[in-house]
């Protein structure tokens, strides 16, 4: 895929680290936008709408965890993927960055090849899943709607915003309801080969997706995967 004019925002409180990863993606062709704290990130994500955002987690003033959050928020920037960089791999903050809304989690230090290989991955499976999404914009499965046209499920009426890789996930399950969705075909389809994820991280999206759409449409095959009922 081509990176030409793709705007990726950095986020570190730290500048050597900015300069270095700039430097890196730059030579890339990546046009690169940067900032050193989480509130000045937001105004330049809402001004400039970059394609992706690398977050640090543990910054001054807004760490990174808060920062995703409220940009998840932010219907403009719904279809932005985040990711964390960060020192911190402890399996309990990777889910706290999955819950925060992230696409993806890149712990510190990562070489450059392998930083840029990373971000091609998620900016190539981004670009498929649009692709993929436009030949058919709306699918009504029982009482919901998928609007993959606006990246929103419609319940009974109701629009319900969901960060990309929930929305991803929900619509891949209600492709075949009663169908059982192995965690590796999951995995697969919603993340990438190419993209390196644990198994929890499906957990955390499934929890999301039933406290915004209600307990009875996601099912656990315990050993095997997850099914849509509708």
């Amino acid at each position: 895929m081509s990176t030409e004019r793709t705007k990726i925002l950095l986020v570190d409180d730290e500048n050597d680290i900015l300069e270095f990863i700039k430097y890196n993606l730059e030579k890339e062709g990546f046009e690169v936008l940067t900032s050193n704290n989480g509130r000045e990130a937001i105004e330049i994500a809402k001004r400039e709408n970059p394609a992706l955002i690398i977050l640090d987690v543990m910054m001054p003033e807004m760490d990174g965890m808060e920062t995703c959050t409220k940009i998840r928020e932010l219907p403009l920037l719904k279809n932005c993927i985040i990711t964390f960089l960060t020192a911190r791999s402890e399996d309990y903050s990777q889910i706290a960055g999955f819950d925060a809304g992230a696409d993806d989690y890149i712990s510190k230090p990562i070489k450059p090849r392998v930083l840029v290989s990373r971000i091609k991955a998620l900016l190539r499976r981004s670009a498929s899943g649009d692709a993929g999404s436009s030949s058919k914009k709306n699918e009504e499965v029982g009482d919901i709607v998928i609007d993959r046209e606006k990246y929103v499920i419609i319940k009974k009426g109701e629009e319900i915003n969901l960060p990309r890789k929930e929305f991803e996930l929900i619509s891949l399950l209600a492709s075949k309801p009663g169908n059982v969705f192995p965690r590796e075909i999951i995995l697969d389809k919603v993340w990438g080969g190419d993209v390196v994820v644990g198994d929890r991280t499906i957990d955390v999206h499934i929890r999301k997706l039933r406290e915004k759409l209600g307990e009875d449409y996601i099912k656990t095959i315990k050993g095997v995967g997850y099914k849509f009922e509708s």
